[in-house]
């Protein structure tokens, strides 16, 4: 027997943050027991929506409808107690780091079954953290504390955290972009699981199309803050569809590689070694106007490798070599004074710095310059950031804006500006393209070529292997924290990536 359905919804909603309208009267719905995807471009209003829903935007203006009655949805406790859970992009702002895997999974239970209790039953509290984990199909130890997980462990941990609570839907705002394929695939798992036996209804905030034509009912697209089509997903819905709507406009689904000229070797990595191994014995070499990629499963060593070089990983071995001169690396000051680059993958993390404005985020990098004596030069900083925002097409309401009100793409475009004003000469880019949409990719693609252009030396990580083959000159296959494979771009293809990325130490030969 079919359950009840329930149904979610909004009616005629708006909310508006300083120079922005973010939504202009939104009619949206969905009900139990479906997999609806909201996509659109960065800015286009999706996440703001989802979080007027799930009560972290209490100043929107219309009605949150549920089962066709207006409530009021002010608060994220009134979200939960209407059974809305959402599990955020940004891992690291949602979990307690230093409570256990335990701790976190079981966090809003806790919180809402303490009242009067002196003493807590951590046996049984584990006992329960375990169980949906299992649900998950994930094995990871219950005590260890969460600061120690890998990103792609951390969201999984968030999931589980929702699912074990009270869920009539659930939002996952890009829950598969630090997860690897088969993380991915225990994820589907689990979300078809709750669609088809308990009813729930799953919505995935995502720019990842492929994985919105396979596993969902539906889809809503979203431009300008406001709702441009919903529709049913059939056989016959293509990519290019989507994306012409989120854009407005056709779009290209290639991305060209432009023609950089590229000169003598010039950045140089001999038998680097990271203390704790995460990086073993690796070897690579860039030259200059070259853009070398680093290919890999997610916890195959790039992000490890990336943050060895810039010194935010102790090496217990190895050179580093920029123009023939051996480079003294032990933190990330000394890779800034060496002109080293480096725009890491949690942007809001380690990228910028979100409470600040866009002005301050595009001098942070070479504030040296912009100051006299012990002061900042408001002036000089505002003339750069204007410039960046101008040459970047930083889409913002002021350079006195602060960076967390900026959408996904636009944050990363600050995360490279304020390198590009410190005029460095090796750049590394770890996953610049998660969590942005196709428009904004685009620009990230042409800005990273104009870098490589300039005679820079690049290293562009990431596990998007459509990616590498589109941008790169040449790339290394990493796996286990080993280089598996030196590869001329130009001469493989996706097969022979996921050969060497899956460990394999035979040569590759093409079927």
């Amino acid at each position: 027997m079919e359950k009840d359905k329930i149904t979610l919804g909004t009616r005629k909603v708006s909310i508006e943050f300083p120079g922005v309208k973010a939504l202009s009267d939104v009619d949206f719905q969905i009900s139990t027991g479906a997999i609806h995807a909201v996509m659109g471009a960065n800015g286009a209003g999706k996440s703001t929506l989802m979080k007027v829903l799930s009560g972290a935007n209490p100043g929107y203006t219309g009605d949150v409808l549920y089962n066709g009655q207006a409530v009021e949805v002010r608060t994220p406790v009134a979200a939960k107690k209407l059974g809305i859970q959402i599990v955020y992009q940004e891992v690291d702002t949602a979990l307690i780091p230093n409570l256990t895997v335990a701790e976190n999974v079981m966090f809003n239970d806790t919180v809402m079954n303490m009242k009067g209790k002196l003493f807590m039953n951590y046996g049984k509290l584990r006992r329960d953290a375990q169980e949906v984990l299992k649900r998950l199909n994930v094995d990871i130890d219950v005590r260890r504390i969460c600061s120690s997980l890998s990103l792609a462990q951390k969201q999984m941990v968030l999931i589980a955290r929702a699912i074990q609570n009270t869920c009539n839907f659930l939002i996952l705002d890009e829950p598969t972009a630090p997860l690897s394929d088969t993380e991915t695939e225990e994820l589907f798992r689990v979300v078809n699981h709750l669609r088809d036996t308990q009813n729930i209804a799953i919505i995935f905030i995502t720019h990842r199309i492929h994985e919105v034509l396979r596993i969902c009912d539906s889809y809503t697209v979203m431009r300008g803050g406001m709702i441009v089509d919903t529709t049913p997903i059939t056989p016959d819905t293509t990519s290019k569809e989507i994306v012409d709507k989120m854009l407005g406009r056709s779009f290209e689904e290639n991305f060209p590689k432009e023609i950089c000229d590229i000169g003598e070797k010039s950045f140089v990595v001999e038998h680097l070694t990271e203390h704790e191994g995460r990086v073993k014995d690796v070897s690579l070499y860039v030259r200059r106007g070259e853009i070398v990629g680093l290919a890999g499963l997610v916890g195959g060593g790039k992000t490890e490798l990336c943050k060895t070089i810039f010194g935010a990983y102790r090496k217990s071995s190895g050179t580093i070599t920029l123009n023939g001169k051996e480079l003294k690396i032990g933190k990330p000051v000394d890779a800034v004074k060496n002109r080293i680059a480096l725009v890491p993958e949690e942007r809001r993390k380690e990228g910028v710095l979100v409470a600040e404005t866009v002005t301050f985020n595009l001098a942070a990098a070479s504030l040296g310059s912009f100051c006299r004596a012990s002061f900042v030069n408001d002036r000089a900083a505002d003339k750069n950031a204007q410039k960046f925002v101008e040459s970047l097409s930083i889409k913002t309401p002021s350079i006195r804006q602060k960076v967390a009100y900026l959408s996904g793409g636009n944050q990363q475009k600050v995360a490279v500006g304020k390198w590009l004003a410190a005029d460095c000469d090796v750049y590394i880019f770890d996953e610049p393209t998660k969590g942005v949409d196709v428009g904004a990719k685009q620009e990230i693609f042409h800005l990273i070529n104009e870098i490589a252009k300039a005679g820079n030396c690049v290293i562009y990580a990431t596990c998007e292997n459509s990616e590498l083959l589109s941008i790169t000159d040449r790339m290394y296959v990493m796996f286990d924290g080993k280089v598996m494979a030196e590869l001329e771009t130009a001469k493989t293809n996706e097969n022979e990536i996921m050969h060497y990325a899956t460990g394999a130490t035979d040569a590759y030969a093409a079927c």
